[in-house]
């Protein structure tokens, strides 16, 4: 199975293409140039020479797209409808976790405060922009902190809470989450839910500025989930 990481080269994508790579998945970190793709992977590989990375490459996001099984999207709101109505034509069936948050930082504002979109969330917005492809949309990766990922090779203290309104696909996705050591997927719903955990991550960042952390994250407790 490949996992193609769409819009790949930022701290968040990045740090999820290499804790996943390090796991032996085989991870494509796509960029709106290609080159910018194969620059980032080759910069990766030099400073984690002590880990074996060779299962990840560099692409442009419409190569990387019509390659993967699996798509995560990586990327500011404010290139959010660009970046999936480019790759849409390959996203036809495909599971597409979606990472998007709809922060302030979209319009100049501040990193804790959150914009309400009309569709609900950013994950709806992707679902919407998707709409006919047959595309399985899943709201995940919105409460890890790039510091946690980028924090190699400590495990990361964090669970990760999905939503998507397809079953099936939330538990693939919920094993490809899963191989990043210390996290724990926690599947909270239909898609929707996305309104919510999308809410928890300018809260998050809010307690990393008053605490002065970058480690701040989620556990949820007294559930058993099996």
């Amino acid at each position: 199975m490949i996992v193609s990481i769409i819009g790949g080269t930022g701290p968040q994508g990045l740090g999820i293409g290499e804790r996943l790579a390090i796991e032996g998945v085989d991870v494509i970190i796509g960029s709106r140039k290609e080159e910018k793709a194969l620059e980032v992977v080759e910069q990766a590989k030099k400073d984690l020479a002590d880990y074996d990375l060779s299962t990840m490459k560099g692409m442009a996001n419409e190569d990387a797209a019509k390659e993967g099984d699996v798509l995560i999207i990586t990327v500011p709101l404010a290139a959010q409808k660009p970046t999936v109505e480019g790759i849409k034509e390959f996203c036809k069936d495909k599971i597409v976790m979606d990472a998007t948050v709809p922060l302030e930082t979209a319009i100049g504002g501040k990193p804790f405060r959150f914009i309400d979109l009309m569709e609900g969330s950013a994950a709806e917005r992707t679902a919407s922009i998707l709409e006919g492809t047959g595309a399985k949309v899943i709201c995940a990766f919105c409460n890890i902190s790039n510091s946690h990922l980028a924090n190699i090779p400590e495990e990361i203290d964090c669970d990760c809470l999905i939503a998507g309104d397809d079953k099936e696909s939330k538990e693939i996705a919920a094993e490809i989450i899963d191989k990043i050591p210390g996290v724990k997927t926690i599947d909270t719903g239909i898609l929707e839910k996305a309104r919510i955990i999308e809410k928890i991550t300018p809260l998050l960042i809010g307690l990393n500025i008053k605490y002065k952390s970058h480690y701040g994250g989620l556990r949820i407790t007294g559930i058993n989930f099996d």
